[in-house]
């Protein structure tokens, strides 16, 4: 492969069935039943902190945020972040996540929280939550991450994690508009 040139996006409407078949390609079905997934069922992502990249013109990697709260403390939780075969280890996945990170954090959100391998996502500001936090669904704890710069944010996060609905008119009008297509 010659060198490519990633152009990095805000996701808008029109990248949502590629998205869906890169999440495919990486995760398969077995991914609806995973814990990070049944929370983000409970409401849309942030569309302007979720990212694709392109390689001329063509959708080869997205990352999504859903907006949390955990404990008092609103936050955003990552993923999926899915990258095309072809395109792995070229370091895309790690920009989208640095990417949506600072934009989130830019957004005023306190935490970001994901779900995923230490060693890929340690290097890139995340650390083991000390905070006892719940899932709707089973989850290992060595796999709970976070990346925030507030301090002393422990005393404040813990409990169940869930969506947050106060996140914006915008994502409450895309859910709805999504169930009445149902």
């Amino acid at each position: 492969m010659s060198a490519i040139n990633p152009v990095y996006l805000t996701e808008d409407p029109t990248h949502d069935a590629i998205i869906q078949t890169i999440n495919d390609e990486a995760f398969g079905p077995g991914r609806h039943a995973r814990a990070a997934e049944r929370v983000r069922e409970q409401g849309p992502h942030d569309r302007s902190l979720s990212f694709v990249a392109t390689v001329e013109g063509e959708v080869i990697a997205s990352v999504r945020m859903t907006p949390i709260i955990a404990g008092s403390v609103n936050g955003h939780m990552l993923g999926p972040l899915a990258v095309r075969p072809d395109f792995k280890n070229l370091g895309i996945g790690r920009e989208l996540v640095r990417i949506a990170v600072m934009a989130a954090k830019k957004k005023g959100g306190e935490v970001v929280i994901l779900i995923g391998d230490p060693p890929y996502y340690q290097p890139l500001g995340f650390k083991p939550v000390t905070a006892k936090l719940a899932f709707p669904g089973p989850v290992d704890p060595a796999r709970i991450l976070v990346a925030t710069d507030r301090e002393n944010i422990d005393s404040r996060l813990g409990g169940p994690v869930k969506w947050r609905s106060d996140a914006g008119a915008e994502a409450f009008d895309e859910m709805h508009h999504r169930k009445g297509a149902a």
